[in-house]
This record gives structure tokens, C-alpha cells and sequence, in this order.
């Protein structure tokens, strides 16, 4: 098992207290460098559609946007 594929699993088993640089490197994994704006990274996922990560409090990833990114790599498995 991967280094990503761990820190996936532990995003999976609790998603809202999840460091921001693990939810970068998963990311990274499956969508490449993001696009970076700011506070904000911006990845271009298949389909057209972007995914968004940006800290939040205490350097942890917003709750919410680690649960898009769950969503969208669980879409690439069907």
C-alpha cells in the first residue's frame, strides 16, 4: 500500500480533521500540480470539473472541501 493510498484511508475515517498538506498530497496523486491562486488550489479533475482545497484553521483542510475531494475520487472508480 502507497504512502497516498494510506493517507487516504485516514482522510476516509475521519474527514474533517485532516492536515491540509495530507489533502494536497492525495490530491496531487491523482490530479497533478493544482493551479495555485492565492490561498487557493485549484485542480482540474476529469470531466471539465475543478476541485478546490484551501487551509483553514490551524493548518487543517476545510471539512467540506476534503469531502468533495472524497466524492470526486470515488467518481473515478465507477
Amino acid at each position: 500500500m502507497s504512502r497516498s493510498d494510506k493517507l487516504l484511508e485516514s482522510i476516509r475515517n475521519n474527514p474533517r480533521d485532516v492536515r491540509f498538506s495530507d489533502a494536497l498530497k492525495v490530491a496531487t496523486s491523482y490530479f497533478g500540480s493544482p493551479r495555485i491562486d492565492g490561498s487557493h488550489h485549484v485542480f482540474t479533475v476529469p470531466g471539465g470539473q475543478r476541485l478546490n482545497l484551501q487551509p483553514g484553521n490551524a493548518g487543517k483542510a476545510k471539512g467540506y472541501q476534503v469531502e468533495q475531494l472524497l466524492v470526486v475520487i470515488d467518481s473515478l472508480a465507477k
